[in-house]
């Protein structure tokens, strides 16, 4: 009995060690942007939780948010009017956020799927990404009205469908 249970406190030890070996933490240097017909721009301020194991999908998870307030178009009444309550009404869902569900290894990378909460609404997402030199880079393309996003001045100048590249290096 005593050996079986220092083999219980053996095995929880590394299995800890080996998560928080595991766990990445997002450096400064990455980049959301987003590209549609009629607006561009990007998010900052992106924080959550990586681990990933390029040998250990079934244990790799993804909690990030960004906050909604922080889109930058590069035009001040762009962004008065992204943050107000006909786009992303970032008074009342200041996040947008992405939880994993599961991971896949591909012919040219990974993909993540996930649950996407923008403005309220929850969807399904996929993104495919790489991971090299601890460096995730990954597209996915967007319908903004799927999620609510209605912008009823000038929205038919803008697009429904919105590329957004994740490029986020990360760190041990």
């Amino acid at each position: 009995m005593k050996n079986l249970l220092l083999f219980a406190v053996a095995f929880l030890g590394l299995s800890f060690t080996y998560h928080a070996v595991s766990a990445w933490q997002i450096a400064d240097d990455y980049v959301i942007k987003f590209d549609g017909r009629g607006a561009t721009g990007t998010f900052s301020e992106l924080t959550g939780e990586i681990i990933f194991d390029e040998n250990d999908l079934a244990n790799s998870s993804i909690k990030v948010s960004v906050k909604t307030a922080t889109i930058e178009t590069g035009n001040d009444t762009k962004n008065k009017h992204a943050r107000g309550e006909s786009w992303f009404d970032a008074e009342t869902y200041p996040t947008i956020g992405f939880t994993s569900e599961k991971f896949a290894k591909t012919a040219s990378g990974y993909t993540v799927t996930g649950m996407f909460d923008m403005r309220g609404v929850k969807k399904r997402e996929t993104i495919p990404f790489t991971f090299k030199n601890n460096i995730f880079n990954g597209k996915v393309t967007i319908d903004r009205q799927e999620y609510g996003i209605e912008g009823p001045f000038l929205a038919f100048a803008v697009a429904d469908d919105f590329a957004v590249e994740i490029r986020v290096p990360v760190r041990k």
